[in-house]
C-alpha cells in the first residue's frame, strides 16, 4: 500500500499582499488558524485575512521542511511566479 502524503507546504497571501510560507498536516485547519485563532503565526495575525494561493504535498516532514526552506529563500518575484500571481 503506498504511503499517503502527510505534509503540505503552503503559501498564503496576506491582506497587505505579502506572502507567508508554512507547513501543515491539516491545511484547512491551519488556514483557519491563520485567519481567526491565536494559534496562527505572529506574522499573519497582523495581516489578516490570508488567502491560500499555493500548496504541494510531501510524504515526510523532512522533505516538506527542505522545500519550505527553499521557498523562503526565493525572491518575491520567484514566489509570485511559482504561485502564478503577476
Amino acid at each position: 500500500m503506498p504511503m499517503s502524503k502527510q505534509y503540505i507546504v503552503y503559501i498564503v497571501q496576506c491582506s497587505d499582499k505579502t506572502l507567508y510560507t508554512g507547513i501543515a498536516k491539516e491545511l484547512n485547519r491551519r488556514i483557519e488558524e491563520h485567519n481567526s485563532s491565536n494559534k496562527g503565526a505572529k506574522y499573519t495575525k497582523a495581516r489578516r485575512p490570508v488567502t491560500l494561493v499555493y500548496h504541494e504535498e510531501h510524504t515526510d516532514r523532512s522533505s516538506a521542511s527542505k522545500r519550505e526552506y527553499a521557498i523562503k529563500k526565493m525572491s518575491r518575484q520567484k514566489k509570485l511566479d511559482l504561485v502564478g500571481i503577476s
